[in-house]
Parts: structure tokens; sequence; C-alpha cells
């Protein structure tokens, strides 16, 4: 198995794409401010996923889920500032947020379903 095999990874990655092209459409002056940091921060979500992807050490892989879920955090936030500026409808704000919920519930059963498992000696 693959990182790019986990279900969580195919969504993080697609929305990665979809709020790069979102921020294409903000004011110029908001391409490498507020459009720059949300593209980088959906890009981290993923990428930190991929990072820690088959870590022999549980503790690493989990620490890259966290990252992850920090990364989706900060991309909520922006999120947010982008739809109190009006740069994102109500619906494209509700679409993305509501799916980034789902990738975060997604991550955490990921961590706890390895942490859940047996130490290997």
């Amino acid at each position: 198995m693959r990182f790019t095999d986990l279900q969580v990874y195919k969504r993080l990655f697609k929305l990665a794409l979809d709020v790069n092209r979102l921020t294409m459409t903000f004011p110029k002056h908001e391409l490498y401010e507020l459009g720059s940091q949300l593209r980088r921060s959906s890009n981290s979500v993923p990428a930190n996923l991929a990072e820690g992807f088959g870590n022999k050490h549980t503790n690493i892989f989990t620490e890259c889920i966290s990252r992850s879920q920090g990364k989706l955090r900060e991309t909520h936030h922006h999120l947010s500032i982008a739809h109190h500026k009006d740069y994102l409808k109500k619906e494209e704000f509700d679409k993305l947020y509501g799916e980034y919920e789902k990738c975060s519930k997604m991550l955490y059963g990921l961590e706890k379903s390895l942490l859940a498992k047996p130490k290997k000696s």
C-alpha cells in the first residue's frame, strides 16, 4: 500500500488543488498574501500525511498526522478570513469547510487506529 491509496490523502490532495484554483480568483493584491498562505497550508495537509506514511516508527507517523491536523486548522482559519473578506461565496466556503471537517475526522480515525495497534517487540 502507498500513501496515495489512502482515501483521506486522495480527498486532501483534491482539496489542495481546489483551494489553489480558488485562490487564483482572489484580488491581485491578495495573490501573494492570503492566497499564498492558503495555498501553502492546504498543500501541507496532505504533504505531512505523505511524509509520515510508511515510517517504521508509528509515533513518527502519528506526529505527521498531528501536523496535518494543525495545517488543516490553519487552512480553516484562512478560508474563514477569505470568506469574511468576500473572496469566497458562502456556498464555496461551506463546501470546503465541510470537506475539511470530514477529512479531519478521517485523520483522527487513522491516528486512533495506529495508536490501537499492539507494539511489536
